[in-house]
């Protein structure tokens, strides 16, 4: 073919020897030989704190090998997410994150460190929660009647708190203030641990957060859920309605927020799919399911392809309520 020899013997020796280095860095028998880390881009306490520790412990007994748990919240979740896409693509560092650094931030923010597209690769969704609307145990209102007259009779001077800019509660809590006018201010936490806490001391009033978080401060009746914001009521609050149920049918009061597991880009498909199998293995037995319904949580059915079809069908949906909320960011 008119190439030189000498060329053709060192592609030979240069592809022989990459595909020989590929194969051991990326072989699922040896895989993992050391602990793997798990960044979850919310502080300890949080709902996604809650689930990547759940799966975390099972998924360390499946590899034999720990898995360990680093927390780095802040700039709604990007700072983790982005410690996670700049690390080494070995199947050594994972991502377990929430909706916002995954599928909102770059509705929301115009410099977002990272793509997600070309950044990371999916590995599956966990689980996904209805955020529950929740008042502080001192605001004078049992029902979502009582909350709008409430609100409409202070306008101006109630806030709200939410995990995040940019983050599901944060969203649609702002859509209901403005679709309905309420003047409401929002004050945004690093994540839903501080967020929860402030909202239990009455800090701010009222909020939206998952129930994952939110449960033991419901249970000591620090905080009163007044509706479930997605298509049907949770188990664990039966006599909670929905947001549709207590009179407000918006479609964007159905948004659903997702737990995802995703690993940076170019780690090597073998170990992919070795975390995929493992990971959905465990979202689909009983013991994982009975663990997630404790806070609310339903695991999601299928892995990365699923994923990144809900991801793609989320986009115009998110899209809308940015722009209904205003929340974007410079």
């Amino acid at each position: 073919m008119g190439i030189k020899t000498s060329l053709v013997f060192s592609a030979l020796v240069w592809g022989c020897s990459g595909l020989a280095l590929a194969q051991n860095a990326a072989a699922p028998q040896d895989y993992p030989r050391r602990p793997i880390t798990m960044v979850i881009p919310a502080a300890a306490g949080g709902g996604t704190d809650v689930v990547g520790r759940v799966l975390a412990d099972e998924l360390g007994k499946r590899l034999g090998q720990p898995v360990v748990v680093d927390n780095k919240s802040g700039a709604s979740g990007m700072l983790g997410a982005n410690a996670v896409a700049r690390a080494a693509p070995d199947g050594y560092t994972v991502l377990v994150s929430y909706s916002t650094p995954v599928f909102y931030a770059h509705h929301m923010f115009s410099k977002v460190p990272y793509d997600i597209r070309k950044d990371f690769e999916f590995i599956t969704q966990i689980a996904a929660t209805s955020l529950v609307l929740m008042v502080n145990a001192n605001v004078p209102v049992k029902n979502m009647k009582e909350f709008m007259a409430w609100a409409q009779q202070n306008k101006g001077k109630i806030n709200y708190g939410s995990y995040g800019t940019g983050s599901p509660g944060h969203l649609m809590s702002a859509y209901l203030s403005d679709s309905r006018k309420l003047e409401m201010t929002h004050v945004a936490y690093k994540s839903e641990a501080p967020h929860i806490q402030d909202l239990s001391a009455g800090v701010v009033s009222w909020g939206m957060g998952t129930l994952a978080a939110a449960q033991p401060q419901i249970k000591a009746e620090r905080l009163r859920p007044l509706a479930i914001l997605g298509p049907r009521r949770l188990a664990d609050l039966p006599d909670v309605p929905t947001m549709a149920e207590a009179g407000f049918p918006d479609p964007e009061f159905k948004t659903i927020a997702w737990f995802t597991m995703l690993a940076p880009a170019g780690t090597p498909k073998p170990i992919l799919a070795r975390l995929e199998k493992e990971a959905v293995q465990i979202i689909h037995s009983t013991a994982m399911k009975a663990r997630l319904q404790v806070f609310g949580l339903e695991g999601v059915e299928g892995g990365a392809a699923q994923f990144r079809k809900d991801f793609e069908a989320s986009n115009p949906i998110i899209d809308k309520l940015v722009k209904i909320s205003g929340a974007k960011q410079d």
